[in-house]
This record gives structure tokens, sequence and C-alpha cells, in this order.
């Protein structure tokens, strides 16, 4: 992110406030350029609470494998800020009059933007995925429901008095939880809630952002342009649909996210310092009360990425075996990486997750012993959104302006070169001690792996070498 830049006022167009508003602030950001800052949204930044996501990277521990991915939620979120203000100007500057957006819709989706992921824990996903489960048991947790103690937090603190715009930010924040319907105020405008967080069809600002920010980060090409659809989208029955020449475009947004789970998020390695960070933060969570601090937002904005270095740099015994798997991975000495297995696709359907205690169990007969602690288990999933269906089937196109007709596109009408399978599931099987990595043992593990997916000796194919890979 650049640096702020204050005094000089920026007068926008409909891409920032849509009214011609003088701004004070912008910043300048490596996707989006000039950010425009309003005074309502700079209460927010500038406070603690939100300062705190310039110390949470926005892709966890992808940066040990590429290492340009140090980019953080701040950046982030401040992009789905910008780009959820141009959304709702562009609707605005079509349908303002026939949908009756007001200002104050534009002032609650943008803050919506930038607040969405202020709840965030430590490590991006799996934070909230791999750490709390083991330590929260069977309490729920969420970091959409954490973003709402948290912009409570800085609403009470600070003093801010925005009691409509706030309300409806924060059901716009959560309106993609499954847990979540939205309430009977939002009879109309319901198209509103689906720019930043869409749990209707899967395209939302969030993910224009992040595909973006993330793919030039770790240096990958990106193909997909967000800018096209922005401009051509359209309200039709409160809500919002594409142009049918657009479907490729679309399914290009999900094949990309796909793509970024495949080799960036979920790649063998990433996943590999993630399960030993996991095991650091579980271990030491009994001195450092990280469970008890994700109830209490005033607690919880204190916990960030740093929580690492607090362990690392502590002389406390207790921590001693969190201090020395960490010291592992600054060596690089990881969890080694034994094989994967693709689950068929007529298997997915009754596929259950594997854990260590399905291998150590699967393991009678096999003449060598392996303890569960030996051992870690990855369950990667990686869908375009729907799981097992065609995210395209949710999503309602029209032909074009004149046209009031809004429609799904049927499978036969979509081009043949697109997949008919939308759902990958990976089991992937790691050694925890250095010393078990022989021959022996990894054969062994890929015999167990076999056995616990109720696999014909025969039935499997090895899909990386079983001597591992290289550390970067």
């Amino acid at each position: 992110m650049g640096a702020c830049s204050e005094g000089a006022a920026a007068q926008l167009s409909s891409a920032g406030a849509g009214d011609g508003v003088f701004f004070p602030k912008h910043v300048h950001d490596n996707v989006h350029g000039n950010i425009y800052l309003e005074p309502l949204f700079l209460k927010f930044i500038d406070t603690e609470q939100f300062q705190r996501l310039r110390d949470l990277k926005q892709l966890g521990l992808t940066h040990m494998v590429y290492p340009g991915a140090v980019h953080s939620r701040f950046e982030h979120s401040l992009g789905v800020y910008w780009v959820a203000g141009k959304a709702i100007n562009n609707l605005r500057a079509r349908q303002g009059s026939e949908l009756g957006i007001e200002k104050i819709d534009v002032t609650t989706v943008k803050l919506a933007g930038l607040l969405h992921d202020v709840g965030h824990g430590p490590f991006s996903h799996m934070f909230e995925r791999d750490i709390l489960p083991r330590v929260l048991h069977d309490t729920k947790w969420s970091h959409e429901e954490m973003s709402l103690k948290m912009i409570d937090c800085i609403v009470d603190e600070h003093s801010i008095d925005e009691p409509e715009i706030l309300k409806k930010a924060k059901e716009m924040i959560v309106a993609s939880c499954e847990h979540n319907t939205l309430p009977k105020s939002t009879k109309e405008k319901c198209f509103l809630y689906d720019i930043v967080a869409n749990g209707r069809n899967g395209i939302d600002v969030d993910k224009f952002d992040y595909i973006t920010r993330d793919t030039r980060a770790c240096g990958l090409g990106c193909s997909f342009q967000f800018d096209g659809l922005l401009e051509r989208m359209r309200v039709m029955g409160d809500e919002i649909c594409y142009r049918a020449k657009d479907y490729l475009t679309v399914h290009k947004m999900f094949t990309t996210r796909a793509d970024l789970h495949r080799t960036v998020y979920t790649h063998a390695k990433v996943k590999a310092i993630e399960l030993m960070l996991t095991d650091a933060l579980v271990k030491a969570n009994d001195v450092l009360h990280i469970s008890s601090s994700v109830h209490d937002a005033a607690e919880f904005w204190k916990l960030d990425d740093t929580i690492v270095k607090t362990i690392e740099t502590s002389t406390i015994k207790e921590l001693k075996e969190s201090r020395d798997l960490i010291l592992r991975i600054r060596r690089r000495d990881l969890y080694q990486f034994c094989n994967e297995y693709a689950v068929p696709k007529d298997k997915l359907d009754q596929f259950k997750d594997v854990t260590p205690q399905d291998i150590i169990c699967s393991q009678i007969g096999s003449g060598v012993t392996l303890k569960e602690e030996d051992v870690a288990v990855c369950n990667v999933k990686i869908d375009l959104t729907r799981g097992m269906n065609n995210p395209l089937q949710a999503i309602n196109f029209f032909k074009d302006y004149e046209c009031d007709e809004k429609f799904p596109i049927q499978d036969d009408r979509i081009s043949h070169l697109l997949p008919v399978c939308f759902q990958d599931m990976i089991v992937r099987v790691y050694s925890k001690k250095a010393e078990l990595v022989r021959a022996k043992i990894l054969l062994l593990l890929i015999h167990i792996l076999r056995q616990s997916l109720g696999l014909s000796p025969n039935s499997y194919e090895p899909s990386i070498s079983l001597t591992g890979w290289s550390c970067f």
C-alpha cells in the first residue's frame, strides 16, 4: 500500500461516492490505484481494532512458499471497500431511480466492504478452520460473527453514532453465512446484500479483490477481469444478473479461484507448515489463553500473526513444545509429505474425512507400528463454490438491456470444453517425524491410506513421488 496523502482534495466520479463530493484523503493501492476515503470510513480505519488488520497476512502462511504473498487483510479490506463502491455506484448510475438506490445505500455497502474481515483471526482461515475446533471443541465460531462484535467494540470505544447504517452493514456482512437469513427489514433492495458477500450465487466484490490481489502477490497470471462484470451487471427482480455473453467470464472467476486453492492456498508444503503451526498453537493454548480471547472483542483485537514471535521468544517452559515446532518451521524441518490420493468422482458423495486415527486403525497386521502422533492427515476439498454442482446454474443472466427476462444458462448451452465435475477431494498423508521417512514407512502409510479409503490393493496409483518434495 502507498502512503496516505492528506490535504489535497480529490473529486471522485461515479467510481467513488457518485455525488461529486470532495475527499481529503486517499491511499495508493497496487491493485486499484488511488482509493479515496470519506470521513465516516476514516473513523473506522483510524482505530487500533482496524489497524490490527495490517498484522494479519491475507494468505496466512502462504508466504513461506510464495515469498511475495505478504499482503495483509488491511489492503484487502480497503480493496473490497473500493470495488463495492464501484459496484453500487454503477447500479445507481444505470438504475438508481428505478431501484430507489439512495446515498445511504452507497455508504452502507461500502462500509460493509470495509469491515467484512475485521473479525478474522491470525493466519487467515487456518485459525478458524483448524485451530479453534481443537481448542473450542463444540463451540461454534465464525469470523463473520466476530466482525459484528469488533464493529460494536469500535463503535463503543470511539463513539461513532451511525445506528441505521451500522445495522444494515452488519446484516450485509453475515448475509452469506449458511445459518443467517435476511431479516424482514430487508424485503426491499435484497440485491444490496449480494454485493459484498453473495450467498445467493457466489459472485461478489470480495472475490473480485482477493482473486486479483492474490494472483498478483504470488506472481501468477490472472486472465479473469472483473471490470466488465461490474459495468454490465443489472438488477432484475431484486437480484443482480449478468449478460449472457459474460457467462464464460463468470465461469473463469470460479475456475481461477479453484486454481488458487489448488496451487496456492492448499499447496502441499503450505499445508505441512499449517499443520505444524496448528499443533504449536494448540499446545500453547493453555498458556496464551487463545480460546478464551475469541469471545471478547476487547481481547480478540490483540490477537494477530505476531503470536508466533511471542511463542518463539518466550522462556516459559510450558511453551517449549510449541517453540520447538516453530523452530522446525524456521529451519525447514517440516512434516514430511508422503503421498496424496484424489478421491474418485463416484465416491465423493459418500466420502468422510480421513483422520490420523483412521490411518492408525488400518495398520493391523502390517508389521510396522505407527502411533497416532506420528501421522498428520490433510483433507483438501476444492470446488467452484457450489460443491458438486455447476455454479452457473445458480446465476441468472439476461440477453440484452432491451430484454426484461432473466434465465439460468443450461448445461447443454455451455461450452463442452468446460468440466462436467465441479469438486475435487484430495487426502494427503504427512509424517511428523523425519526419522520415520524411509521407503518402508512411506509405503506403509500409502498402504494404510488405501485401506482407510476402502480401496482394493491394486486400485491405487501414487500421484506424487514417494520421496516427497524438496524444500523451498
